[in-house]
This record gives structure tokens, C-alpha cells and sequence, in this order.
């Protein structure tokens, strides 16, 4: 095989010969849209609750000195007290 001549490619007349397309003319116009999976939702969710959980303190010190100032008061600490106490730690056990 023989390669008689390599012609050259002439750039400026190829991009003058270009016409410009009226390219807003064939758009349409639609407003965009996502669908975001169940599973992508209850993830979601999950992932809020457990920074929920993480921000979270374990002991809320707001209870404790409620609870605290409460159990100074001589008042507070009666028979009907204690045994509302009991009955709500029972009853949390399923007892």
C-alpha cells in the first residue's frame, strides 16, 4: 500500500461554512423533579433520631435537682409519695 499525497485540512473555511442553530427554539421547558425511595426516607429518619440521640445528654441534670430540691422539702417525702414511687418503678418493670 502507497500513500500518494496527505492533504491538508483547511480549519478557517470549514468554520466559516458553519450555520448557528436556533437551539431555544427546539427546548422545552420542564420543571425538574426527584423521587426519593422509602427505604432513602426511613434512612433519613434513622439518621436524625441518631444524631438526636448522640446530642442528647444521658443524664438530664435539670431532672436531678428538680428532684433534688423536692426530696429537701420534709413535706414531699410522705407515705402517698413513696408509694407512687413504687407503683411507677413497678410498673415500669412490667411488675
Amino acid at each position: 500500500m502507497m500513500i500518494n499525497k496527505i492533504s491538508s485540512v483547511n480549519v478557517i473555511n470549514n468554520l466559516q461554512n458553519v450555520k448557528k442553530a436556533n437551539a431555544t427554539s427546539n427546548v422545552k421547558e420542564t420543571a425538574d423533579e426527584i423521587s426519593i425511595s422509602e427505604e432513602a426516607k426511613a434512612m433519613q429518619e434513622a439518621y436524625k433520631l441518631e444524631q438526636i440521640a448522640k446530642e442528647t445528654p444521658d443524664i438530664r441534670e435539670d431532672l436531678v435537682e428538680r428532684v433534688r430540691q423536692k426530696i429537701q422539702d420534709p413535706n414531699y417525702l410522705n407515705a402517698d409519695t413513696i408509694a407512687a414511687t413504687a407503683d411507677k418503678i413497678l410498673s415500669a418493670y412490667g411488675l
